[in-house]
């Protein structure tokens, strides 16, 4: 049993332990020993977590962090990727690549808890989230380009979505790393956490996200992360789309109830 909870259990998978408390799943990238830097495996115990999730009415909301205090996740393993052929390491990229797309488009938020280290593949993790909270002795960064290669998980262009094309060329192309506080200066960390720490913030937030009505939340999000995708009118258009679900959920209904008896609403994502 968990010491978080009574409303708690903990299960494993390759390179990821998860920990259910309530409706929010956390998952940690548990390869301590190399900075969390993830294998194939891992990424795809991600993937399948993601897919999982996506469809299970008991998760909420998710939290990804990493085992330990140095590191959230320090790229991508490059002692698995040594030796292998260059279709062998396309075969990886697209991995890579369909694992932050199924966290990216999971109709959960997702929050990184930053609580190390996040370099290379780690930020491009952590930018496939909704939101990031990160510890002050945290730092992040695009690395790659100091390796010969560029970012292949989607950080090109997630990142440049998050602080623009200008400012994203500067940090890719030096690979600069910066601190927890640049990164919230900038808008690639939301919050940067107390004493309390990254991983207890994410949870606290999840928590309370858990608590919204789950259509909303999902339909809130599908509308914002499309609206980067075609023209204005294009995006009002998926918002009357997405406001629709809203409107048609039994979850509407006890929300307007619950505001007329003056009680808290009790929502079960239907």
């Amino acid at each position: 049993m968990s010491s978080e909870g009574s409303n708690s259990h903990v299960r494993a998978l390759h390179g990821v332990s998860v920990l259910r408390v309530g409706h929010v799943e956390r998952w940690t990238i548990d390869r301590e020993e190399a900075r969390n830097a993830f294998d194939r495996g891992t990424m795809e115990s991600l993937g399948e977590l993601a897919r999982a999730a996506d469809t299970d009415p008991e998760v909420r909301a998710v939290v990804i962090t990493g085992a330990g205090t140095k590191a959230f996740c320090a790229g991508a393993d490059l002692k698995e990727r040594k030796g292998l052929t260059h279709d062998e390491t396309r075969a990886l990229l697209d991995l890579y690549r369909v694992t932050a797309g199924r966290i990216d488009r999971l109709s959960k938020p997702v929050i990184a808890a930053i609580n190390g280290v996040a370099l290379g593949g780690g930020l491009e993790l952590a930018l496939a989230c909704d939101l990031r909270v990160a510890d002050a002795h945290a730092s992040v960064g695009l690395t790659e380009v100091s390796l010969g290669i560029i970012p292949g998980a989607g950080g090109t262009q997630r990142l440049t979505r998050v602080v623009g094309a200008a400012k994203a060329k500067e940090l890719i192309l030096f690979a600069q790393r910066v601190t927890a506080h640049e990164a919230a200066s900038l808008g690639i960390v939301h919050r940067v956490a107390g004493d309390e720490g990254a991983v207890a913030l994410a949870m606290q937030l999840a928590t309370q996200l858990a608590q919204s009505a789950p259509i909303a939340l999902g339909a809130a999000l599908a509308a914002i992360d499309g609206a980067a995708d075609g023209t204005l009118d294009d995006g009002l258009d998926l918002e009357r789309r997405c406001y629709e679900r809203a409107l048609l959920s039994a979850d509407r209904d006890e929300a307007l109830r619950a505001f007329a008896e003056k009680r808290p609403p009790r929502f079960l994502g239907r």
